[in-house]
């Protein structure tokens, strides 16, 4: 549904990073490692939190 506040494994603050990175990378054409990088997340399992997000909210809103 919505992007994790948080990395499951260290803690570390991702949901800041969300907006700016479905914007550059899932919409745009630029390398998701690259606005990573850009971005300061470094740690692989902050990473794959942003990389591997599904956004379902429009998919699941009409049944509620």
């Amino acid at each position: 549904m919505m992007v994790p506040v948080r990395c499951f494994t260290c803690g570390n603050v991702v949901a800041k990073h969300w907006e700016e990175f479905d914007e550059r990378a899932n919409e745009g054409d630029e390398d998701p490692q690259e606005v990573l990088d850009e971005l300061g997340v470094e740690r692989y399992c902050c990473r794959r939190m942003l990389v591997s997000h599904t956004d379902l909210v429009d998919i699941v809103s009409p049944y509620q």
